[in-house]
């Protein structure tokens, strides 16, 4: 059948998006407001929060992470997210991260820190902690309010003895749920030994931490399970809505990657990891050829599995129907892949998030997904996309119903934007400022 293209938002539409993501924002920080008031106790996780508006004075935000652009992946999308609505609202932030050989944009307001690589990574980098701890004096003149830690190796032994040198919080976000993960990377140990490591690992980190911020409800679940027992805030990762609705100039993104006119596109997003699930996906995906046999697999993004992947696809006789892209630039290409899609495709079992789901939501691609860990609090089933099992044949006979039925594809598409603008980053940072003055107030 052939594809039926895909009309932009109109300026209207757009407009609706944006109103309805303003007025939630709005509303939150309201209700978030009179309810500090009536019972602070209730509505934090931590033992203080201001109590008027007239206290949420500007915050000086210190931020530590291991990675940021031009490494991509969740963790720095999810710092310049925060940033942009968070500078937005009125604070200053300050990030300390590596220094990349390659690719990266400096800033004033971007410390990039020495690095070396990472054995059987390259592409992270690992930052040399005492040229960090060096910069004490001159963050100790900048008088920050707090520290905000990203990820849990040299940035969370940094963040947490700057916060002592300097006398300020440490607030963390728990992205990764490492036990999931580890033995992709660490074999030669069982996997029973791997997880009571990350596990015990994970609890003595949080443990120094003024406040704890999860980005979904499985992942506070599983922090909870482990025994962790500092306040924790549940706050996922916005998106900034209006960069995602707003019309692009179009581009030929078949013609750009000689995609026939007539295929059918599931698109993947994400790094080219185990820890994906992407090989479940590529097994999956001889159903649907067989009932749309021009359909093709596009994956976007680079990682430590594509040899392999690319591998398994040849062996299957799949060499044509799955094509790696690689990275594509997120102001342009990338969103003309989501729109050239007929249905963004996910299964991953560790998403704390999954923000590229809402990625395609926002930009009107209907999504075929399984809802495990952290995707399960973004996706509503028919509201822009389908929950699927992670089984072949469930998971591809839902592929194959949004292929087959241009009116329910249509339908999805519809409704996906205005289920993404619950998710805009501008609620969510209010709702993490919120967590950072209830640690200032209670120092």
């Amino acid at each position: 059948m052939p594809r039926r293209a895909r009309e932009p938002l109109s300026a209207a539409e757009v407009e609706q998006l944006t109103r309805l993501a303003r007025a939630n924002a709005l509303t939150q920080q309201g209700q978030a407001e009179r309810e500090s008031r009536q019972a602070p106790a209730v509505t934090a996780p931590l033992t203080s929060t201001p109590s008027s508006e007239a206290d949420c004075q500007p915050l000086s935000i210190l931020v530590v992470s291991d990675v940021f652009f031009p490494r991509i992946n969740g963790v720095s999308t999810s710092i310049a997210s925060f940033r942009r609505a968070l500078e937005r609202q009125g604070h200053s932030m300050t990030l300390i991260c590596p220094d990349y050989p390659l690719g990266q944009t400096d800033a004033p307001e971007v410390l990039r820190i020495p690095s070396r690589g990472v054995p059987g990574d390259p592409e992270d980098r690992m930052m040399h902690y005492r040229e960090l701890m060096a910069l004490t004096p001159q963050l100790a003149a900048e008088a920050f309010d707090l520290i905000h830690v990203h990820t849990p190796f040299v940035a969370h032994y940094a963040g947490i003895a700057l916060g002592r040198r300097l006398g300020i919080p440490v607030v963390a976000t728990y992205h990764t749920l490492f036990e999931e993960y580890l033995h992709h990377y660490v074999r030669w140990l069982p996997r029973r030994w791997l997880r009571f490591a990350a596990r015990r690992l994970t609890v003595r980190q949080c443990h120094q931490l003024d406040a704890l911020v999860a980005p979904s409800r499985a992942m506070g679940e599983a922090l909870e399970r482990y025994g962790v027992a500092t306040p924790m805030a549940i706050i996922p990762t916005g998106l900034a809505l209006e960069a995602f609705t707003h019309p692009h100039e179009a581009s030929d993104f078949r013609r750009c990657y000689g995609l026939p006119p007539e295929a059918r596109l599931l698109l993947f997003v994400g790094r080219a990891a185990n820890e994906k699930n992407i090989g479940f996906l590529i097994e999956m995906l001889p159903r649907v050829l067989a009932r749309h046999p021009t359909t093709r697999l596009i994956i976007t993004g680079e990682g430590p599995a594509q040899a392999a992947l690319a591998r398994q696809a040849l062996q299957a006789g799949l060499g044509e129907a799955v094509i790696f892209l690689g990275y594509l630039d997120r102001d342009g290409p990338l969103q003309a892949a989501y729109r050239a899609a007929d249905v963004f495709v996910f299964a991953s079992r560790t998403e704390t998030q999954g923000l590229v789901l809402l990625e395609a939501l926002a930009l009107g691609t209907p999504v075929v997904s399984t809802a495990v860990m952290g995707t399960r609090d973004m996706l509503e089933d028919g509201a822009g996309c389908l929950i699927a099992e992670e089984r072949h044949d469930d998971f591809a006979e839902k592929v194959n119903r949004v292929l087959s039925d241009p009116a329910f594809q249509a339908e999805l598409a519809r409704r996906g934007p205005l289920h993404a603008a619950r998710w805009h980053e501008d609620i969510l940072a209010a709702e993490l400022a919120w967590v950072y003055w209830g640690c200032v107030v209670a120092r």
